[in-house]
């Protein structure tokens, strides 16, 4: 056994283990039942609830493993729980819509779990390395499955359009992760946090910070580097993009929060003052792109963007309260954004595509439950009450003004305002507009258990959020003393 591990390390990645080897048991099933496809779903969905159960067994824990590479604590367990929760109503909005798109559920299922896998790694690694594995565990999975549907012209591109450009921000994330090694002599977060603590500033630690930042903000799809979501969202099979625009964001939250917070403490005035024009421009700019919008998907693509913007405050803070008004809102975005796409993917029939407004009309008359559903999903979107966003809307303004950002949270609040827009405007179609013509929609019993967890999470943790605050809370207590010496810049 290599030096610096110990057999501990194994009961600790539990979770990861059992991931693993249900991935890989999903792959033999599909083998052993090419016809069954419930077999494979149901072997996803079990691989899920025994990791997810795995991961709330660490609860309270908060130690390093794999010699210092990983942490357990209450931050990973935290995030770890948004991923599998992520991917368990990704999976359940799946089987209906890869039944009409005639595709096989295999490896569908598989590559899911591999970006689960990844975006793990993500919550708990305490080093560059182990970061940059997980990071791109997850985006190799997403560049395969944006083109899964390979007869579809706009999905091959969504594809290569997402590896090509992923490709090059991975280029100048590592550019940046290298030269913070050459300036502290080590890749671990906590090490670099030593190494630069009463440093001066240098040219190269500058244009480090620069090129990390530039580098994560791709991954979040932050304005000015954004241009692949729209178009990967519209393009990729309609379950995956959901995923990337919930699983993924959660995890390079993740990375960014271990980053900046707990890696670059002494360099905070330089990396809040980045983050906090970024934040401002990705709300602004994603909320007036999308009131320009026919296409569902690419609206909720700009949606996602400017929602970036809105948890970027959280990092802007800086703060145990900012951490957790992050956590808070990443973990209720959840629910409104994944409702959101269940909806859209439900509309996809053999003579529909589903994803314009248009495909909205008349839903109400429809599917009440449906319509119903996406109402409320708007609404929390919008961060208008008893719903949860205004919980996590509130929760990121009240961060924003505890650290001192009064004109960050303003412009907050105008694009919130701006965004009731073009949600309201999916909202009278759905209950307004005249009935179109397609075949009936049909609502699977796993798409109905997804729209019902999703209602159910948009509605209980804005009515009651107490329990949610409390656990955010404690993953931002737990995630170390750094969030306290950045706090006091």
């Amino acid at each position: 056994m290599p030096a610096g591990f110990t057999a501990a390390d194994f009961y600790y990645l539990l979770p990861e283990l059992l991931l693993t080897g249900g991935a890989l048991l999903v792959l033999v099933v599909d083998l052993l039942f090419p016809r069954r496809e419930e077999a494979t779903l149901g072997m996803t969905l079990l691989t899920l609830a025994v990791t997810g159960a795995a991961v709330v067994g660490f609860t309270g824990v908060d130690t390093t493993i794999s010699a210092g590479l990983l942490a357990v604590d209450g931050f990973a367990t935290f995030f770890k729980v948004i991923v599998i929760v992520s991917a368990l109503l990704t999976v359940l909005m799946s089987p209906s819509y890869l039944r009409v798109e005639a595709v096989r559920a295999g490896e569908y299922y598989f590559l899911i779990l591999c970006a689960t896998l990844g975006m793990l790694f993500m919550a708990s690694g305490i080093d560059l390395i182990t970061l940059f594995i997980g990071l791109e565990t997850m985006a190799i999975s997403f560049y395969i499955l944006a083109g899964y549907l390979k007869p579809n012209q706009r999905s091959n591109e969504a594809s290569v359009k997402y590896f090509l450009l992923g490709a090059f921000s991975l280029g100048i994330l590592l550019y940046g992760m290298s030269l913070f090694y050459g300036a502290t002599g080590t890749t671990s977060l906590g090490g670099m946090a030593e190494a630069l603590a009463g440093g001066e500033r240098s040219l190269m630690l500058s244009l480090a910070l620069v090129l990390l930042v530039a580098g994560m903000g791709f991954k979040i799809a932050a304005v000015p580097f954004h241009m692949w979501a729209p178009d990967v969202y519209e393009g990729a099979p309609t379950p995956v993009t959901a995923y990337l625009s919930v699983g993924s964001k959660a995890a390079s939250f993740a990375m960014i929060l271990r980053i900046f917070i707990e890696g670059l403490p002494s360099l905070v005035a330089d990396w809040q003052l980045l983050f906090w024009v970024l934040a401002a421009v990705t709300m602004t700019v994603g909320n007036i792109a999308a009131i320009t919008q026919s296409n569902i998907k690419r609206m909720l693509a700009y949606s996602s963007i400017a929602h970036a913007g809105y948890i970027l405050i959280g990092v802007v803070a800086a703060t145990e309260r900012g951490v957790a008004a992050a956590l808070v809102y990443l973990w209720v975005y959840v629910f409104m954004q994944l409702g959101a796409f269940a909806v859209v993917a439900m509309l996809r029939r053999q003579d529909v595509i589903g994803d314009e407004l248009k495909d909205l009309s008349g839903l109400y008359l429809r599917k009440p439950f449906a319509a119903v559903a996406m109402l409320i999903f708007m609404l929390s979107l919008g961060g208008i009450p008893p719903t949860a966003g205004f919980m996590g809307k509130l929760w990121l303004f009240g961060a924003a003004i505890e650290s001192g950002f009064v004109w960050l949270a303003v412009i907050f609040v105008v694009n919130s305002v701006i965004s009731l827009y073009y949600y309201y405007r999916v909202i009278v179609f759905m209950w307004l507009k005249d009935e179109t013509a397609g075949s009936d929609i049909v609502i699977s019993p796993a798409m109905a258990t997804a729209l019902v967890i999703a209602v159910v999470g948009s509605l209980l943790f804005g009515v009651y959020p107490q329990v949610l605050f409390d656990h955010a809370q404690i993953a931002a207590d737990m995630f170390g003393s750094a969030v306290s010496t950045a706090a006091l810049r």
